[in-house]
């Protein structure tokens, strides 16, 4: 049975830390995150570690560093999605464009449910009633 084991790291821990990882040939599992209830940034790194699942927490840092050079893809691109939806920046990422939200979405919305009603998704996509 595998377990979960939580520890807090700080931002600078995060590099060194993947860097082990990887080297010692351990999955970056996920990479998530979200804003507790005062509105700070909580992004956790899990990864595989024989049969424990290892939670490496970072709180109240709204910049830290990318993985995705140690990573790749596994790590660039939920660092992009934490960066669309919460608002956490990860330095060297280039996070210009937007992965899935509206160009047009206020700022002042990350972290927040986004309900896009349907009608209005089947009119932006060229699509009517009779397209069901």
């Amino acid at each position: 049975m595998q377990t979960n084991k939580k520890i807090l790291i700080t931002k600078e821990e995060i590099v060194p830390t993947a860097q082990k990882m990887r080297e010692e040939g351990r999955m970056l599992l996920l990479i998530h995150g979200h804003r507790d209830t005062e509105g700070a940034p909580v992004v956790t790194y899990d990864y595989v570690v024989g049969d424990v699942f290892e939670s490496y927490e970072v709180r109240g840092e709204e910049k830290l560093p990318d993985i995705s050079g140690i990573y790749d893809l596994a790590a660039a691109w939920p660092e992009r999605e934490i960066n669309e939806l919460i608002g956490v920046e990860f330095e060297g990422l280039d996070c210009s464009e937007r992965l899935f939200l509206p160009d047009n979405m206020n700022e002042d919305m990350k972290g927040q449910i986004l309900v896009t009603p349907l009608e209005e998704l089947r009119k932006a996509n060229g699509l009517g009633p009779e397209d069901s």
